[in-house]
C-alpha cells in the first residue's frame, strides 16, 4: 500500500479530475450529445480515460525530472523521500502515457494523433521548457489546449469551426504557470498582476462566446463562481506575495478549472451537465487535501 500511495501522489489525483472536465467541455462545445447509446458511452469512456492517463503520466514525469530539485525544496515528496523507486516511477509513467495514446486511437485516428502530440508537449515541458520564463508557461498552456482539442475530436470536422477557442485554456494555463514560479520562494507582485489580466481576458472570451450563442444567462453563474474562487486568493497573493499565498493561488487556479469547463458546458443545450461537473469540485478539493496539487 505504501508504494501505491506514493505513486498516486506522483499522479496528482485532484488535478486528474480537471483533465477529465477538459474532455467534457471539448465534447460539449462541438455539440456532442451525452447519453446511454453504445457510441456515446464508448466515445466518452475512451476520451476521458485517455485524458486522465495522459495527465497522470505527464505529472509523474514532471516529478521524475524534478527529483534532484525536489530533494532540496520538497524532500517530503514521493521520489526524494525514497517512498517509491525511480525505476518504478518511470515504468508507471510510461505505461500511463502509452495507455492514454492507445485509448485515444480506439476513439479515432485523429484523437490518437492529438494524444501523441500531448505526450510530446508534456515531455518537452517536463524535461526542457519548464524553467524558461516564457516557453515554460506557453508549453504548459499548449498541453491544456490540446487536451480540450482531444475532447473536440469526437466530431473531427468541428475542430476547424471551434479551433479558435483553444487559445483560451492556453492563456489560462500560461497565467497559472506564470504565478507558480513564485510558489516556493515567493514572487514580486507584477507577475501576479499579469496573471490577473490574463484571467480576466479568459472570462471575457467565455462571455463573448456565450453571447454569440445566446447562452449568456446560463454561463453567468459559473463565471461568477469561478471569479470568486480565483480572485480572492490572487488578490491576497498580490498584497503579500509570499510562497504560501502564491501556492494557494495556484491550487485555486488549477482546481477551479472544473468551474471554467462547466462554464463552457453551460453554453451547450445540455446545461444540466455543467451542474454535474461542478459537483466534481468538492471531490477534487477533497483529494487535494490528501495529495499535492502543484
Amino acid at each position: 500500500m505504501g508504494k501505491l500511495r506514493a505513486f498516486l501522489e506522483l499522479t496528482r489525483p485532484a488535478n486528474v479530475i480537471t483533465a477529465l472536465t477538459d474532455i467534457l467541455a471539448g465534447m460539449a462545445i462541438v455539440g456532442f450529445t451525452f447519453g446511454w447509446k453504445n457510441y456515446q458511452i464508448s466515445s466518452l469512456t475512451f476520451l476521458c480515460m485517455s485524458s486522465m492517463c495522459l495527465y497522470a503520466g505527464g505529472v509523474v514525469f514532471n516529478d521524475i525530472f524534478d527529483r534532484n530539485l525536489d530533494a532540496i525544496e520538497r524532500p517530503e515528496r514521493a521520489l526524494p523521500s525514497g517512498r517509491i523507486g525511480l525505476k518504478q516511477a518511470i515504468l508507471g509513467g510510461i505505461l500511463l502515457l502509452i495507455l492514454g495514446i492507445t485509448l485515444a486511437f480506439l476513439q479515432s485516428r485523429l484523437s490518437g494523433i492529438i494524444a501523441s502530440f500531448i505526450v510530446v508537449l508534456v515531455i518537452l515541458y517536463d524535461k526542457f521548457s519548464k524553467h524558461n520564463a516564457f516557453f515554460g508557461p506557453f508549453n504548459m498552456g499548449l498541453c491544456r489546449a490540446f487536451n480540450l482539442m482531444l475532447g473536440m475530436s469526437v466530431y473531427e470536422l468541428e475542430i476547424i469551426e471551434f479551433g479558435e477557442l483553444l487559445v483560451v485554456p492556453l492563456i489560462y494555463i500560461f497565467a497559472i504557470t506564470l504565478v507558480s514560479r513564485g510558489e516556493v520562494h515567493g514572487s514580486r507582485p507584477w507577475p501576479l498582476w499579469i496573471a490577473g489580466i490574463l484571467f480576466i481576458s479568459v472570462q471575457l472570451a467565455q462571455l463573448n462566446f456565450a453571447l454569440e450563442h445566446d447562452k449568456l444567462v446560463f454561463i453567468l453563474p459559473f463565471i461568477g463562481f469561478h471569479a470568486y474562487l480565483l480572485y480572492v486568493p490572487l488578490f491576497k497573493a498580490i498584497k503579500h506575495p509570499i510562497g504560501p499565498n502564491i501556492g494557494k493561488t495556484v491550487k485555486a487556479g488549477v482546481l477551479s478549472l472544473i468551474i471554467m469547463n462547466a462554464a463552457w458546458i453551460s453554453t451547450s443545450d445540455q446545461w444540466y451537465l455543467a451542474i454535474l461537473v461542478v459537483a466534481l469540485l468538492p471531490l477534487s478539493i477533497r483529494l487535494g487535501k490528501y495529495f499535492a496539487v502543484t
